[in-house]
């Protein structure tokens, strides 16, 4: 499905999805301790969506059994919540989506647990910093590439390897409308996009290669050399001269 002008009343629906997500996000963040389960924090996202009257978006998609993507160290995406538990030093991604009233908002941050490295925090800061640069560009009549090209200046700068097999998307309706959105690209190329859009833009990296692997479970995405990753994503609203983030407080 080809992400499309949202109307007024689903813009609506948007931005209270995008706060609810917001909302359990941060919730969920500070549940993220050392000696708690990703399964746990499943559990906590349940129930958060249930007392605001959500859905999940990822529960069932495609077959994904659980309510959120917990991802943890070399682990980029899309990691199944279970029984591991959370240690001192790791980087777990929280990936969430939200559909209220039948829109869609999608929205992710890696968390640090307790102190961790240079080279992790260099990760988070530059992949965070990339994630405000594709934000940075948005506006009418902006092109993928642009976007693409805004993000990967940050993730070379902070000299982190794009993983290029997973990228942004459009979102609304359902969960992964088109265009794919790239986390590198060159200006003035690729779709435009408008103003009444709403696109998740996502950009992965990790400390060592592009290369990845997937897991075992058929799901969880890995780096192929055992480096730490990271995601940060949101969903925003495209308006005549910038944007609007629909996926924060």
């Amino acid at each position: 499905m080809r992400t499309r002008i949202k109307t007024p009343e689903e813009i609506i629906h948007m931005r209270q999805s995008g706060k609810i997500l917001a909302e359990i996000l941060q919730i969920l963040k500070k549940a993220t301790v050392a000696g708690i389960t990703t399964a746990a924090i499943d559990a906590i996202a349940v129930a958060e969506l249930d007392s605001r009257g959500a859905q999940a978006a990822f529960l069932g998609y495609q077959d994904f059994p659980a309510s959120i993507c917990i991802s943890v160290n070399d682990e980029i995406v899309h990691g199944i919540p279970s029984d591991k538990i959370i240690q001192e030093g790791d980087l777990v991604g929280l990936d969430f989506g939200v559909n209220y009233k039948g829109m869609i908002t999608d929205s992710a941050i890696t968390v640090p647990v307790g102190k961790i490295n240079k080279n992790a925090q260099r990760l988070l800061d530059y992949t965070q910093r990339a994630l405000d640069a594709g934000v940075g560009v948005l506006k009418d009549g902006v092109r993928v590439g642009d976007i693409g090209a805004a993000i990967e200046e940050q993730l070379i700068l902070g000299d982190l390897k794009v993983i290029e097999t997973l990228g942004g998307h459009g979102v609304g309706h359902v969960l992964n409308e088109e265009p794919y959105i790239a986390n590198f690209g060159t200006k003035g190329t690729g779709d435009v996009l408008k103003a009444g859009m709403t696109i998740a833009l996502e950009p992965i990296a990790s400390l060592g290669t592009h290369d990845t692997d997937l897991a075992s479970d058929n799901w969880t995405y890995v780096t192929s050399d055992n480096s730490l990753s990271a995601q940060f994503e949101h969903t925003v609203l495209i308006t005549q001269d910038g944007a609007e983030i629909l996926t924060q407080i």
